[in-house]
């Protein structure tokens, strides 16, 4: 990067000056550059936001939608907890519902975006209202800015696309944790994220299909899609690398916008494709929209036996958000499709 050069071509004149003058007129040089390097590394993360999260191109941005007439308080718990393994320590929320009572109920892990916390990704997915309706545990695993200073899952990261390693070995043990405090039934139990939680999502489905019946990704990205940095940035723009990993169908079902601007439309059929690669059947288009909202196209691909097995919605003129989203919680589209509930009615197929 220009910034690491420039740090080093300040600490090599230091050096030189060093060399030059002997130990004790270089100490100004030295201090400078160092104090430079506080400067250089804000700048730094500055553009690392950047590269890992763009915001949204405002001009293209959808109108935002008003705000939605408040609604009756939830009646669950909204608890606090964690999950340490070697890999390290993550918080989470846990939405247990009003009407759960101890009989075994599906649970849906959420995974937020980057800049985004559970509570605001609960706000916004309105997931809390639906497990009200439905009776099921939300876990909203939480990423700590330790780890990723936007609060990125590193989903780009190779220790992070390998099975009881990294972070899915973090969300794939909180899981487990919650299924044994909690009563849970085992052939339900789902994932879904948005953009980088998408991404993550997809790892997780990839990775622990024994744990996770179904997995929705909302403009997220294929699993192995990027192994650095420099290959995030270019997988994002939709030049990502084909993951040649066997693996099996996976349920899966996937939101993106054409007009995403942040994560290229191209990720989200390569997630489908890699989720119905084993499938002979073609898919099968079908146009909607939204009454005032958007337009879309939804894609079926059934297994031999006729089974939906992957469903692509692709939003035509939205970008980077959560469809049918509260106004209130950030990276949200009032006028798209209901992506939450379209989630939870795909993952009740998947029991």
């Amino acid at each position: 990067m220009k910034l690491n050069r420039l740090l080093m071509r300040q600490l090599s004149g230091a050096v030189r000056s060093l060399l030059r003058s002997g130990p004790a007129t270089p100490g100004a040089a030295v201090q400078q550059a160092m104090k430079n390097a506080a400067a250089v590394q804000r700048v730094a993360e500055r553009q690392m936001r950047d590269f890992v999260m763009p915001a949204p191109a405002p001009a293209r941005a959808p109108a935002p939608a008003p705000a939605p007439p408040a609604r009756e308080p939830l009646t669950g718990r909204f608890e606090d907890g964690h999950h340490m393994n070697a890999a390290g320590r993550r918080e989470y929320k846990l939405y247990v519902p009003g009407s759960y009572t101890g009989t075994p109920a599906p649970l849906v892990v959420m995974l937020h975006g980057c800049t985004q916390d559970p509570e605001d990704f609960a706000t916004g997915t309105q997931m809390n209202v639906l497990a009200e309706e439905i009776g099921c545990l939300v876990l909203y695993p939480a990423q700590s800015k330790g780890a990723n200073l936007s609060r990125c899952w590193n989903w780009f990261n190779a220790v992070d696309q390998r099975r009881d390693e990294g972070e899915p070995s973090i969300i794939a043990g909180m899981t487990r944790a919650i299924m044994a405090s909690h009563a849970v039934d085992p052939s339900q139990v789902y994932v879904a994220g948005l953009s980088a939680g998408g991404a993550m999502a997809t790892i997780m489905g990839t990775l622990y299909p024994d744990l996770y019946a179904a997995v929705g990704v909302h403009s997220g990205l294929p699993f192995a899609s990027a192994n650095s940095l420099s290959s995030a940035l270019a997988a994002m723009k939709g030049d990502f690398r084909r993951s040649t990993t066997s693996a099996q169908p996976l349920p899966i079902i996937v939101f993106h916008g054409d007009r995403d601007t942040t994560v290229h439309p191209a990720n989200g059929e390569e997630v489908v494709a890699q989720g119905a690669r084993h499938l002979a059947q073609p898919g099968t288009a079908e146009p909607g929209r939204v009454p005032d909202g958007h337009a879309y196209t939804r894609t079926l691909y059934p297994d031999e036996d006729g089974m939906v097995q992957a469903e692509h919605w692709l939003v035509h003129g939205a970008g980077h958000a959560w469809f049918g989203g509260n106004a209130r919680g950030s990276y949200t589209d009032g006028k798209g499709p209901d992506a939450s509930r379209e989630m939870m009615r795909f993952f009740r197929t998947r029991r």
